[in-house]
């Protein structure tokens, strides 16, 4: 399977930005290394910006630091329309990552939420862990030491 086209999750980017080495920063790397496609929508986009900024991750990263990270990430970013179409996920705030997806024409959304997960496949994108990205695309995750999962 191909991964040209990928939606990253907001909780795989918040991972990222948090922890230097592990599976989500390890995708994160990947995506960039293989130039392949980072879709977003404007929501998608939103979301990631106000989950990130929120005052309980100021113990882990600076203001400043976030700010750049997400500065980073927009300028890679290439971002779909969406309309707020229902997708079927049982968690309906989850239907803007499915259609960020399926507007963006991703082969794959990776992600940690488990609503997400069991939409698989979801109309022909696949929609992984951080760790069935990697294992899929042969890339070698990068972990610490004795931290295995997420």
């Amino acid at each position: 399977m191909k991964a040209e086209r990928v939606v990253l999750d907001t909780n795989i980017l918040i991972s990222a930005a948090l922890q230097a080495k592990g599976p989500s920063r390890a995708v994160l790397n990947w995506v960039r290394r293989a130039d392949a496609a980072l879709i977003f929508s404007l929501e998608t986009l939103e979301e990631l910006r106000s989950r990130l900024l929120r005052p309980k991750f100021d113990k882990y990263l600076t203001a400043e630091i976030r700010h750049t990270y997400l500065a980073q990430i927009e300028a890679v970013a290439e971002i779909v329309g969406i309309s707020g179409a229902k997708m079927g996920c049982r968690d309906g705030d989850d239907d803007k990552v499915l259609e960020t997806a399926l507007m963006g024409n991703a082969d794959v959304i990776v992600t940690r939420d488990a609503d997400l997960l069991v939409m698989v496949p979801f109309q022909g994108v696949e929609v992984l862990t951080a760790q069935g990205f990697l294992a899929m695309v042969g890339g070698a995750p990068i972990f610490e030491q004795g931290k295995h999962s997420e």
